[in-house]
């Protein structure tokens, strides 16, 4: 089997090689006021968008672009500062990229063939670091942690079944030169996996039905289909045991909240399937989305989510790396990555915080320097930026809900009765954004907006008893839990209580919706993006991304029974309570939405327009779930500021 190439792209031999200084735009002049800042400023197409050393840290890998160039990989030589562009498409961006070896890389990219709905058909290509050598992949998706080295293969999955939600990967492995592939043993309905050193899956998880499980093989080169079960459980909402990589001693890592209410990290007997006595790491309060940062085979530390991005190093020299670096960097959160293998005095930092857009530095050890190599926007000027805290409050039923609030830096030293807006995340079973420059809350900022973002009962990332507290209280409790969060902010004084929008989209549109419905006296406007307006069609529509079987099965747990709680979800449902929502609302769909079919949108609209004049309606016809065509997410903040400074006129 091989892949035929498409010459798609523009390799280094076509385009100009920049100066490294090409990535590190000069500061842009200061506005007088963040309301002079443009909207197109803060949602232009990041100068910088990824960094990453190959295995030996003797180059790194950038996406760059901005200034209405599409986005394109180049690699850094540390020793030289040269700089060699190696991939650029003509009309789309490379969305990914990561190294296969030491010199050559993979990356992705959408097919910029289809016009109409180019974001449904990512595509992989491999290219040497030189920008020779390009070939196309095809639709790939590489799993688990990634070897150190194949040589010039990489191992992809390819999901053959959906009725089980992706499930039952099949797992190949495939020459980037060549082209050519063979597929390795997985054990069937496996949906991720962790592969040791030489490229082999040695555990996996499997779902099938209502059951998962955590499987292991101990001899990857024997008969195929030997696969032992370790761990199992619920597959929807049950108590998850995630592997997450090996070191070189065989120590299988892995997330799970079996024996605690928050997520901690662990290592697991491969032989027993026992759990270690004590976790390896855990962090207060928070589950901790681990990303572990190795180098030869060693876990040299953690990088954790609690109420920001940070790292938890085991490794002494790296501690006091970190200090060093934040001594240098004390204004910004930095975070560091180090080779994965080998003595490279060389290491990268990512430095950013809530009013500065990220920074990527070099790091040189012996030399103590720091070189500036891209700044993700340089058009952003951090002095105009609105700082955000993590602002917890308590709920009507004493429930702690952890938030986030962003003040605009207009409002001074002394803030006081200012517009409000409740920014509500989608999922509802995921981690709203942590502490970092936002552009959606940073262009309220510079509004004079405030930004409330609650992580209302129902959200992951704060414990077991945070998330099920949620299971079946949509437009109930965890409606209440915005509210509430409103409510605290006006005893505070820092809000005005006749000023207060909620937005959302997806699950947080559901939410703008039923906040009119449920707390009209707490909201005067709503902009609802792409949001759920019926909870039957959650069951029931036949064009959805959501498998069968979680619609089925997992779509009760968290809503409850179709039947018996019919009566319920239509209470609960904005579409069959849009004769209660009097104030204005705006609403935006995408014609290609999977998740939330069209259907939702249109049928709302139809019903409010009969009583409530009101009502602004936008479709994007060739977007689906979020956007993914420029002009359509700037056409859509645009109508936001009009909608908000019409309905809450902000003072100044």
């Amino acid at each position: 089997m091989k892949f035929n190439r498409r010459h798609t792209l523009g390799a280094a031999a076509a385009l100009a090689v920049p100066a490294l200084s090409a990535f590190v735009p000069p500061a842009a002049a200061q506005a007088k006021r963040a309301a002079d800042i443009p909207l197109a400023t803060f949602f232009a197409s990041a100068n910088l968008s990824n960094a990453a050393f190959n295995p030996s840290g003797s180059h790194v890998a950038l996406l760059v672009g901005g200034d209405g160039a599409k986005r394109r990989l180049v690699v850094l030589e540390l020793a030289t500062m040269k700089v060699t562009p190696v991939a650029a498409f003509k009309e789309a961006d490379v969305i990914n990229m990561h190294w296969i070896n030491d010199r050559r890389l993979y990356l992705g990219s959408y097919d910029e063939s289809r016009t109409e709905d180019a974001w449904r058909d990512p595509l992989g290509y491999a290219v040497d670091l030189n920008g020779e050598n390009f070939r196309r992949l095809g639709w790939l998706r590489t799993p688990g942690r990634t070897p150190q080295s194949l040589g010039d293969d990489i191992l992809y999955a390819y999901p053959t079944d959906d009725s089980e939600g992706w499930s039952n990967l099949k797992l190949f492995r495939l020459n980037t030169r060549s082209g050519a592939v063979r597929e390795l043993d997985l054990a069937p309905w496996s949906v991720g996996l962790v592969l040791n050193q030489e490229g082999d899956a040695v555990a996996t998880v499997t779902e099938r039905g209502e059951k998962a499980q955590l499987r292991w093989r101990d001899d990857p080169k024997g008969a195929p289909g030997q696969w032992r079960v370790l761990q199992e459980w619920e597959r929807f909402f049950g108590a998850v045991v995630w592997p997450l990589g090996l070191d070189g001693e065989g120590k299988l890592y892995v997330l799970t909240r079996a024996q605690r209410d928050h997520q901690a990290l662990y290592t697991l007997d491969t032989k027993t399937g026992a759990l270690s006595e004590r976790p390896v790491l855990s962090v207060a309060n928070f589950d901790m989305d681990p990303q572990l940062l190795w180098r030869d085979q060693r876990l040299m530390g953690v990088r954790v989510t609690a109420d920001a991005r940070t790292t938890v190093w085991f490794d002494a020299d790296m501690k006091a790396l970190q200090a060093k670096i934040d001594a240098k960097l004390p204004a910004t959160s930095n975070l560091i990555d180090v080779p994965s293998q080998g003595a490279s005095p060389w290491l990268l930092v990512a430095a950013y915080s809530d009013t500065r857009p990220q920074r990527v530095f070099a790091y040189h050890r012996e030399t103590d320097k720091l070189t500036l190599l891209g700044n993700e926007r340089s058009a952003i000027d951090p002095a105009t930026q609105s700082a955000m805290d993590f602002a917890p409050y308590k709920a009507r039923d004493g429930r702690q809900i952890p938030a986030y609030l962003t003040l605009p830096r207009s409002a001074g030293d002394k803030p006081s009765k200012l517009p409000l807006v409740v920014m509500v995340h989608g999922g509802p079973v995921v981690r709203g954004p942590s502490w970092h420059w936002q552009p959606d809350v940073q262009f309220l900022g510079s509004r004079g907006y405030a930004v409330l973002q609650p992580e209302f009962r129902g959200a992951d990332g704060f414990g077991w008893d945070h998330l099920s507290a949620g299971f079946k209280q949509w437009g109930l409790a965890m409606q209440d839990d915005l509210a509430d969060g409103v409510l605290h902010l006006v005893r505070q004084g820092l809000v005005d209580p006749g000023r207060v929008a909620i937005l959302g989209g997806s699950y947080g549109g559901y939410a703008a919706m039923m906040g009119l419905v449920r707390h009209p006296e707490v909201f005067r406007c709503a902009v609802n993006y792409v949001g759920v307006t019926d909870l039957d069609l959650l069951y029931g529509a036949s064009w959805s991304d959501l498998s069968p079987l979680f619609r089925r099965v997992g779509v009760t747990r968290l809503l409850g029974d179709r039947v018996k709680d019919a009566e319920r979800l239509r209470e609960t449902s904005p579409v069959h309570q849009a004769h209660r929502i009097t104030q204005p609302v705006l609403m935006a769909y995408g014609r290609r939405d999977e998740r939330v079919p069209i259907e939702h949108g249109e049928r709302m609209r139809d019903a409010l327009r009969k009583h409530n004049p009101n009502v602004e309606w936008v479709l994007y016809d060739k977007e689906g779930h979020g956007f993914y065509w420029k002009e359509n997410e700037l056409d859509f903040w645009g109508r936001v500021e009009r909608f908000l400074a019409k309905h809450l006129a902000p003072k100044g």
